[in-house]
């Protein structure tokens, strides 16, 4: 049977004002379209590596990924959900290259609509898949990496506090230009001392 035929049902995870789902091709028109909208704002940030082309957008490769998104998540290699805030779709967060054994660890990268940037949703998507990671998959460590001069990327974990590890040089290949890219981190007992604090402050409904 293809991953194409094959049915699995959603991931999801519930924020206080939004949801992470795994995606399907249903999703595709949403997508697409704030990735049409927002491709100035999100490409100069995408890994590629120099004379490749960028992420193609047309529905076979979105179906493809999808697939290939489910078969990690079968295995338990990376997962990747779409963001949706009031039912539409506002982007993606990834945990991804999760190693087991001695390691226990894994990375999250984001991106979010133009349009909805700056309202705290990406730290609230975040925290939720820290949540997940760290309280159902039994994580001992969780990375997220920024090139420097992202600020919008950097706030997100300045506004959850994340620990700051330093500066990786040459780290990763984004838009064909080895960048330099500033290294937060979170372990499994920091994030026991301080879920009380980040999940009262970005999932648990506001008390007026």
């Amino acid at each position: 049977m293809s991953m194409r035929t094959m049915s699995y049902a959603p991931l999801v995870l519930h924020g206080r004002r939004l949801v992470l789902r795994t995606l399907t091709e249903n999703d595709y028109e949403g997508w697409v379209e704030v990735r049409t909208r927002c491709r100035d704002w999100l490409q100069k940030w995408e890994p590629r590596p120099a004379n490749s082309q960028h992420l193609a957008e047309d529905r076979r490769s979105f179906v493809g990924r999808c697939a290939i998104r489910e078969r990690e998540r079968q295995l338990g290699t990376a997962y990747g959900f779409g963001i949706f805030v009031a039912g539409q779709f506002a982007g993606e967060l990834t945990l991804s290259s999760i190693q087991r054994g001695p390691l226990q660890s894994g990375f999250v990268g984001y991106w979010i609509d133009e349009a909805q940037a700056g309202q705290g949703y990406v730290p609230e998507a975040v925290v939720t898949l820290l949540q997940y990671a760290f309280d159902t998959l039994r994580l001992h460590r969780i990375e997220i990496n920024i090139i420097p001069r992202n600020a919008s990327s950097r706030r997100v974990v300045e506004k959850l506090g994340l620990r700051f590890e330093g500066v990786a040089e040459r780290y990763l290949e984004i838009d064909g230009a080895w960048e330099d890219h500033a290294r937060f981190a979170i372990t499994a007992e920091e994030w026991s001392d301080r879920a009380p604090e980040l999940v009262t402050s970005w999932l648990l409904p506001r008390v007026h």
